[in-house]
């Protein structure tokens, strides 16, 4: 009885392969009427990837990924992440170093936010907290988005090194990120109304 049950799953992932192998053949087949010169389609069978789409404006971006990120590595560079005990409920700690994911793992999660942040801050469309157009496409601002990039990288390798020593240089490299962009383009006579200007 066993024996028929094993051969029935058996027979069943061949058929199953089978089909999968056709679907394949039938996917790379040329469609009827192409002619050789024509190009195949860019990523044939795959969906098209979906445009970038902003939903905060630059300040939310700021108070939700960044600051609380950089506030991770601030702390590294005085606390040992090795030594945070974890809160009474990690799951639900609002605290990165003290979560289920903290010690020197808030530290690495925490340069993977910086970096992939840059992105987010490249995304077209993005306005700043006055409404004003994020000024993205301006030389100096891509510039300041890469050390961003670079500063996160820092601070994830400091993390995996479980190095004080190596947070404190990312701290740094972090630091002077910001402030570049932040000496531009925030800390501005005028507040809120003229930023990002």
């Amino acid at each position: 009885m066993r024996l028929i049950k094993v051969l029935r799953v058996l027979v069943f992932c061949v058929a199953a392969a089978g089909l999968a192998l056709v679907g394949v053949d039938a996917a790379q087949a040329p469609a009827a009427g192409r002619g050789a010169a024509q190009a195949p389609a860019a990523g044939r069978g795959a969906a098209p990837a979906p445009a970038a789409r902003v939903h905060g404006n630059l300040a939310q971006v700021m108070r939700g990924i960044l600051y609380p990120a950089s506030n991770v590595i601030f702390s590294a560079q005085s606390t040992d992440p090795a030594t945070v005990k974890p809160d009474g409920d990690p799951s639900t700690s609002p605290n990165p170093l003290s979560s289920s994911y903290g010690g020197w793992e808030a530290v690495e999660n925490a340069g993977i936010a910086l970096a992939e942040a840059a992105n987010l801050l490249s995304i077209p469309g993005r306005v700043c907290l006055n409404g004003k157009p994020a000024p993205s496409q301006n030389a100096d601002w891509q510039k300041w988005v890469e050390e961003l990039r670079a500063a996160g990288t820092a601070a994830y390798k400091a993390g995996q090194a479980k190095s004080q020593d190596a947070v404190l240089e990312a701290a740094d490299v972090v630091s002077v990120a910001c402030s570049n962009c932040h000496d531009k383009y925030r800390e501005v006579p005028g507040g809120v109304a003229a930023r990002c200007q």
